[in-house]
């Protein structure tokens, strides 16, 4: 799994960086089909100060790309919220491949 965390008008510190992996750890131990994850963590300059601290990341999973935002007045909120929904993705994708392989009906005789 590659891993790429950025940031936009903001410097990436490495205990950001340690707690954005360890948010998404858990998105690979539900699903290890994970190909790729790109979170992008910006810092806007708009006047609302409830959603300065934006986080948007993208996954490649097998078969398909998942995508998720979240934006808060604290980037570790941004973070906790985004993890949650694209954990909620990651599950709900994750159960619609499982259900394709439906069991072959016995036909009677």
């Amino acid at each position: 799994m590659n891993l790429t965390i950025s940031g936009h008008h903001l410097e990436i510190t490495p205990s950001l960086r340690d707690y954005v992996t360890s948010k998404l750890d858990r998105i690979s131990r539900h699903f290890d089909q994970v190909v790729d994850i790109k979170v992008l963590l910006t810092v806007d300059n708009i006047k609302e100060k409830d959603q300065r601290q934006k986080a948007e990341c993208s996954i490649r999973v097998k078969g398909k790309d998942l995508f998720a935002e979240s934006a808060h007045a604290d980037l570790y909120a941004a973070v906790d919220e985004l993890a949650d929904k694209l954990d909620r993705q990651v599950l709900r994708y994750k159960t619609k491949v499982q259900e394709h392989h439906h069991e072959t009906v016995k036909r009677q005789p």
